[in-house]
């Protein structure tokens, strides 16, 4: 496969004392839908285990699996090409009814980390971002002003958003407003 032009190549994104934006390295990325069978046998086989509980991300070494839906899961692979995780993991799940999609070139990520990445992102994302409410390891969809995206909290300031990769420059312009309006840039 051509290699692509990563969605944010050269842009300048935003930085401040309290928060950076930086965008995440191009990566393996696999939607795998199915019932708690498949769940279960691809889990063994990617190396982390797909939660069945709602809104929950299970991360180990360089693989992540994030809760999407009763029956859906992101998987994020930085570690293998896409070609050889899903042969594997077809080859695990076999029979059981499930479907497993390549998304690698569709989506973009971007890590927002610092004291202030909470704050950034509550300008735009209508979610309670309060560590309590939000803890480490929570994933959801949801929107950040119009965009659709995957919101994963890593660390207590720390967060990986996962967006269409057209709508990368738009998530990291609406975050570097955010930034200006609240002064932390």
């Amino acid at each position: 496969m051509a290699d692509r032009r990563q969605a944010l190549d050269g842009a300048v994104l935003p930085r401040g004392a309290r928060f950076t934006l930086s965008a995440c390295a191009p990566t393996t990325r696999l939607v795998m839908r199915g019932g708690a069978a498949a769940a279960s046998l691809c889990g063994a086989a990617f190396g982390a285990e797909l939660s069945l509980t709602p809104l929950r991300a299970h991360e180990r070494g360089p693989r992540a699996a994030l809760w999407l839906a009763p029956d859906e899961w992101l998987l994020i692979a930085d570690d293998a090409p896409a070609d050889a995780l899903v042969a594997s993991l077809e080859g695990a799940i076999g029979a059981e009814p499930h479907a497993l999609v390549d998304v690698s070139h569709r989506n973009a990520g971007l890590a927002l980390e610092g004291a202030g990445a909470a704050r950034l992102l509550n300008s735009g994302v209508m979610l309670d971002l309060d560590l309590a409410a939000f803890p480490v390891g929570t994933s959801t969809r949801t929107l950040l002003v119009k965009a659709e995206i995957v919101l994963w909290r890593r660390d207590p300031q720390a967060f990986r958003l996962e967006c269409g990769r057209s709508f990368a420059p738009y998530v990291a312009a609406i975050l570097a407003q955010a930034a200006q309006d609240q002064e932390l840039c």
